[in-house]
């Protein structure tokens, strides 16, 4: 340590040095939450950062300044000055933040970032490094009401939509509390490290449902959101990889980057993985779509009238598109998806297993979507992944995301062998 530098910046580099040489910006909300920012600042200082925090007033209500100089070393932003701060850290020049992190956020800072409105320190910041193309990730942390208010998940979809990871909280107590600081840190380091490892890899990647029309209008479908398909997209494409994504009618915005192809029947994506296989070489096929697997026997193109009393369905099977996979290109590395309902962990297990070697997959994803949390139309999930020597990895419930990045570093694993 050289002589006048600040004690605290001995820690730099303690326990790794992934993140040395990188600057990182820590912005601080009004939350309390904020208790834990030190901490945070801290860890990421002991892999090698050099941390500098920019707070709002109300983060001053919670923790002082004080203790944020004396965790980083650093002085503390709480206005903007003729320094200019926010040009300091996320201006376009050479010395800019490598990365901007909002732990804890608040709602209001989410819906004012969302809306390009600057009117603290955080939030010009964060509109200037967002211009400037500097990652940013934001950590939220509010009443789990507030994080289900319909404004607030628009707001963030908004951001994600423009490249801002947002982290899935933690649902405790009522609260939508600040993830552990060890997913945070985690995704900091993820983000600032992660090699193009899939870089020359060509991906295909089906998301959504599918619909299956009884009459001229009216439709059978499931409530997959997408969520997971495009999890899985978002993280091929920020390791390199050439992704399609074939997509059925779903409400989770697909990723700007990929080859997105729409489609609404399962007969449409069949047709779609097909026609894709065999027109270019794909290294790997990830069947994440919750395809409709029954349609009507007979589909009158007219409306059904409701005056008629009853309706009675007759159904049949339709495709399955995952069995089409290997015969249309037997080399692809094959994975796909298996939800269950209310079984046991062995049923799940022996069941998905069994799926795995009929249709010659290289690896399924599989979980049991009676559980709270876990499947349709949330964030998160609690998965296992089999593998053709039946191998099981159980991943416990988190965040789709974090699956996402499981499942392809076991694809990259396999495909680069």
């Amino acid at each position: 340590m050289a002589f006048g530098e600040h004690t605290s910046k001995s820690i730099i580099g303690t326990k790794s040095h992934e993140l040395l040489g990188k600057k990182i910006v820590l912005c601080v909300t009004g939350s309390v939450a904020t208790i834990r920012s030190p901490d945070i600042a801290r860890e990421l200082m002991r892999l090698g950062a050099d941390v500098y925090v920019v707070m709002t007033k109300m983060a001053e209500h919670v923790v002082h300044p004080d203790m944020f100089h004396w965790s980083t070393g650093n002085p503390v932003v709480t206005e903007l000055t003729g320094g200019i701060e926010h040009i300091q850290y996320g201006g376009e020049h050479k010395e800019h933040a490598d990365l901007i992190l909002v732990a804890p956020s608040t709602a209001n800072t989410i819906g004012k970032v969302a809306a390009g409105i600057d009117d603290t320190p955080v939030t010009t910041l964060l509109t200037t490094a967002i211009g400037a193309g500097i990652p940013v990730i934001i950590a939220p942390a509010m009443h789990a009401s507030m994080y289900k208010h319909p404004i607030v998940n628009e707001n963030i979809r908004k951001l994600q939509g423009i490249g801002v990871e947002v982290l899935m909280p933690r649902f405790e107590e009522g609260k939508a509390k600040i993830p552990g600081t060890e997913e945070i840190v985690a995704a900091v380091v993820k983000k600032l490290t992660k090699s193009q490892d899939l870089r020359g890899k060509r991906i295909l990647i089906t998301a959504g449902p599918t619909r299956a029309y009884i009459d001229a209008f009216r439709y059978i479908t499931n409530p997959s959101s997408g969520k997971m398909g495009v999890a899985i997209a978002e993280d091929a494409l920020e390791r390199g990889a050439e992704v399609t994504l074939v997509y059925g009618p779903a409400t989770t915005p697909p990723p700007p980057n990929a080859k997105v192809v729409k489609i609404e029947t399962t007969e449409q994506m069949l047709d779609t993985v097909v026609s894709e296989l065999k027109a270019k070489k794909y290294d790997a096929a990830i069947l994440s779509a919750a395809a409709s697997d029954w349609g009507p026997a007979d589909r009158k193109m007219e409306k059904t009238p409701s005056s008629q009393g009853e309706w009675t369905l007759k159904l049949k099977a339709l495709p399955k598109i995952i069995a089409e996979v290997k015969k249309a290109d037997p080399k692809v590395f094959l994975v796909g998806f298996k939800a269950e309902y209310d079984i046991t962990e062995e049923e799940l297990i022996d069941r998905s297993y069994k799926r795995l070697k009929e249709m010659k997959m290289n690896l399924i994803v599989a979980n049991d979507v009676s559980k709270e949390n876990r499947g349709f139309n949330v964030d998160t999930n609690e998965v296992y992944i089999i593998d053709p020597k039946r191998d099981v990895l159980h991943i416990s419930l988190t965040s789709k995301k974090e699956i996402a990045g499981r499942l392809i570093d076991k694809v990259r694993d396999r495909i680069k062998a």
